[in-house]
């Protein structure tokens, strides 16, 4: 799937203008904060902001930035993935899912060597996808999205048992965001994850 249509998925999934008070991000257009509109040159509310400028926001900062545009030459499934996965919890913390993964499926280093958890898609992240595949083929890619998709699953329990206002919303984010990324957002999951320390957060 090419970047325009992940980024018209995810538009269409986050919907136009709310504010919905249990999220701790505060009100969102297109699924875009107010201080990440802000942050990227967006004067006025967070109400008008135009379509156009949260894709470029999601296309700069969700896919250029993190490298995923190097991700999808190799792994367009694993890609859209992080993506998605990025745009919900913050693409660090999505690149640390990865690299998680990828030291677990490496069989001891045999494969290829550990990497860093660092958060950031470098050579050695990229050499470590390309030896993942070379490994296992293509049957390989869907392996390492149900992998990433596990952390993921996994930290949305966390949030839902750390903060009880989440369990409101961890219903919805299981059925929505796991194994199905372009589905629709149901209206009683918020657009926030929040994530102290992941950077380029649009929604936190």
């Amino acid at each position: 799937m090419m970047v325009d249509e992940l980024i018209d998925a995810v538009i269409a999934r986050e919907g136009g203008y709310v504010d919905h008070p249990a999220d701790r991000g505060g009100p969102t257009k297109w699924g875009i904060t107010a201080a990440t509109a802000r942050a990227h040159g967006h004067a006025g509310p967070v109400s008008t902001l135009s379509r156009a400028a949260a894709a470029e926001i999601y296309r700069r900062i969700y896919w250029l930035r993190p490298r995923l545009d190097a991700v999808g030459t190799r792994a367009p499934l694993l890609a859209a993935e992080m993506f998605d996965t990025g745009v919900n919890m913050g693409p660090r913390t999505a690149i640390g899912f990865l690299q998680r993964a990828l030291n677990a499926l490496n069989r001891g280093a045999r494969d290829y060597a550990d990497i860093a958890i660092d958060g950031r898609i470098g050579p050695r992240t990229l050499s470590a996808i390309d030896g993942f595949l070379a490994t296992r083929g293509q049957a390989g890619e869907t392996v390492l999205v149900k992998a990433v998709e596990s952390l993921q699953g996994e930290r949305y329990l966390r949030l839902a048992e750390t903060r009880p206002a989440n369990e409101a919303f961890v219903y919805g984010w299981l059925a929505h965001r796991i194994g199905q990324a372009a589905a629709p957002r149901p209206t009683d999951a918020p657009r926030t994850i929040p994530l102290a320390g992941d950077d380029a957060h649009a929604r936190a």
